[in-house]
């Protein structure tokens, strides 16, 4: 009796190991679409290079395009090791690691880099910069570099920008009016401009990291997202929040960030090679993520998805409200640089600061 139990046991365990590892064959790798087929190793210089989301997003999938066009540019020479999916850690962490040199590259999303660059929350200020066309009317401008050298101060260079879209409310329950938002609980990222807009705005954020907000949606602790429709139709945010309230109050950015350390080890001939495979693919992915907001906003009405818009009275009381979180961090971005960008884009003030 107990040989069979025992046989019967083995037997069990060899079927469950069988199952386990069809399983794991048939799981694919999420990144599989953009493994190198070159073999890098040999390259004198390599640096690592993260991002917190999908390469699915035009913005994201940047970082594969430079980690080839470089290979190709720099004869070999350099190795761009892409970390996307949050591989090496959530973004404050991340953001750490680059001020050491421990990762040399960085997409970081612009409502992160505030942590450790204050100036740069300009481009989360509610009303100012919120259009693909202000964006590259700022980047343009002779203002432009200021707002990229904010992390310079902690040996870190901003290169270039890519985007994933206009900021608006992607819900549960459809948000029609500002009393209908006042009873939503908006995930918002680990940003100190965001926390200021909230407030101004009298609404209940909930501030957490990226990789906790799909099981948090679905357990209820949020109710709503601060984010882009590009962003929650492909990261399937929408199959819990069946309603986007259109609001565009910011552009949402990947910084294009570079250890000046590691960028002062290369030769000059690489440097500008690194610099200039920047900003060409930054710059061919700007136009690719205009049409793929466009598309995945058609494909989210395609699916059900419900949009809505405020009246105008409403969006007016947001901008005005949210003046006051142009006026709070005035001191921290500069406000004579500040006044000047307001200038650039029209932005008419309602407070004095």
């Amino acid at each position: 009796m107990k040989r069979k139990c025992l046989r019967a046991l083995v037997l069990a365990l060899v079927v469950m190991m069988v199952c386990s590892s069809a399983v794991m064959a048939k799981k694919k790798n999420p990144l599989a679409k953009w493994k190198s087929t070159v073999d890098m190793s040999g390259a004198k210089y390599t640096m690592k290079v993260s991002n917190i989301s999908h390469p699915v997003i035009e913005g994201v999938a940047a970082g594969y395009r430079v980690r080839d066009s470089l290979w190709k540019k720099s004869n070999g020479q350099i190795a761009l090791k892409y970390y996307p999916l949050h591989q090496l850690g959530g973004e404050v962490e991340v953001l750490n690691m680059l001020k050491t040199n421990t990762v040399q590259g960085m997409l970081c999303s612009s409502v992160a880099v505030t942590n450790l660059a204050p100036r740069m929350g300009i481009i989360n200020l509610p009303f100012l910069i919120n259009s693909f066309d202000k964006l590259d009317k700022y980047i343009a401008s002779p203002l432009w570099q200021h707002f990229l050298d904010g992390m310079k101060h902690q040996g870190v260079m901003g290169v270039d920008i890519t985007g994933y879209g206009n900021y608006g409310w992607a819900t549960v329950k459809p948000v029609k009016t500002l009393a209908d938002a006042k009873d939503v609980k908006f995930r918002i990222a680990e940003a100190a401009v965001q926390r200021s807009l909230y407030k101004a705005w009298g609404l209940h954020p909930v501030v957490m990291p990226w990789p906790d907000v799909s099981i948090s949606l679905k357990q209820g602790v949020i109710t709503g997202l601060d984010h882009t429709p590009m962003v929650c139709n492909i990261t399937k945010k929408f199959e819990v929040c069946k309603n986007f309230t259109t609001i565009n109050y910011a552009q949402g950015l990947f910084i294009f960030l570079v250890n000046e350390k590691f960028y002062n080890s290369l030769p000059s001939d690489l440097q500008k090679v690194l610099l200039d495979v920047i900003h060409e693919e930054c710059a061919k992915t700007r136009v690719l993520t205009r049409k793929q907001e466009a598309d995945q906003i058609a494909k989210a009405k395609a699916n059900g998805i419900k949009f809505y818009q405020l009246s105008d009275k409403e969006m007016e009381t947001l901008r005005v409200e949210g003046d006051t979180v142009h006026k709070e961090w005035a001191g921290k971005i500069g406000a004579d640089y500040l006044k000047k960008v307001q200038d650039l884009m029209g932005y008419k003030r309602v407070l004095n600061y």
